[in-house]
């Protein structure tokens, strides 16, 4: 490690103050900034921990939308009973992170901040219709995620929770990494109302929507309207774990299991 300014505000007024230089970080839950610190991937004069903001954590459901504070852990989601009855997909996805330690520090609002390609709360968000509120404006999750590792936020900005409309019917199929639990690919379904919408992580170099699937399964939301359905390969991720044309052909693979669980 090296020397750094560490600073633990309690509202979220006195941390956007303290970040808005730009060579602050947020620490949420410090699963993916804190190694690449000590790896030195990254340098950052100091530290902003959000831990001690209680204005950031809680989830609660109001009429047809679910809200969740940005500090709210992936272990909190995924036991709660409020998620569980409202949009059980959701806390289904979050039990599927990382393992118990990650799932006990992890919190919602660093993930999406984040934005790993192979990160799970973008499906949701992305296939949710989410809005992804900050301490300055409110930011349409098709908006906030513009590339790899990088979102709308800007300077000093803080995610502050995430709004989620309540679907008639949502699941999430994951192929894992078995080594890193990341998803290999992961396909996030949704229907609300007459619209369908398909979000896929972990295939490319940002979480996208495959309207290929979408309008199959607009005309009839059933695992058969996707058969002879494919997607392309074209600006896939390829590595070491699967090759883009695997990737592609898992989305559909994962596509059909979600659909079949919603």
């Amino acid at each position: 490690m090296y020397e750094f300014e560490f600073h633990r505000p309690n509202s979220v007024r006195k941390a956007a103050s303290l970040g808005s230089d730009g060579e602050a970080k947020f620490l949420a839950g410090g699963q993916t900034l804190l190694p690449t610190m000590k790896q030195r991937l990254a340098a950052p004069e100091s530290l902003i921990d959000l831990s001690g903001i209680d204005a950031l954590r809680g989830i609660e459901l109001r009429g047809r939308t679910l809200h969740i504070g940005a500090m709210t852990r992936h272990g909190e989601i995924a036991e709660s009973a409020t998620v569980k009855e409202a949009i059980p997909s959701l806390a289904q996805l979050a039990s599927l992170l990382g393992d118990p330690h990650v799932r006990a520090m992890g919190t919602m609002g660093g993930s999406l901040a984040n934005n790993d390609p192979a990160a799970d709360y973008p499906a949701a968000c992305l296939a949710l219709s989410a809005t992804i509120v900050t301490n300055k404006r409110r930011i349409a999750a098709e908006e906030f995620f513009t590339g790899m590792f990088e979102t709308a936020l800007e300077d000093g900005e803080i995610i502050t929770k995430v709004l989620f409309p309540v679907p008639r019917r949502a699941a999430y199929s994951k192929f894992r990494n078995p080594a890193s639990r990341y998803a290999l690919v992961g396909v996030f379904v949704a229907k609300r109302g007459g619209e369908v919408r398909v979000a896929v992580t972990g295939a490319g170099p940002c979480v996208f929507r495959a309207k290929e699937l979408e309008e199959a399964l607009t005309r009839r939301f059933a695992t058969k309207s996707l058969d002879g359905v494919t997607i392309s390969a074209d600006g896939l991720s390829s590595d070491i774990h699967a090759s883009a044309e695997y990737r592609a052909h898992l989305v559909t693979v994962m596509a059909r299991r979600a659909v079949a669980d919603a």
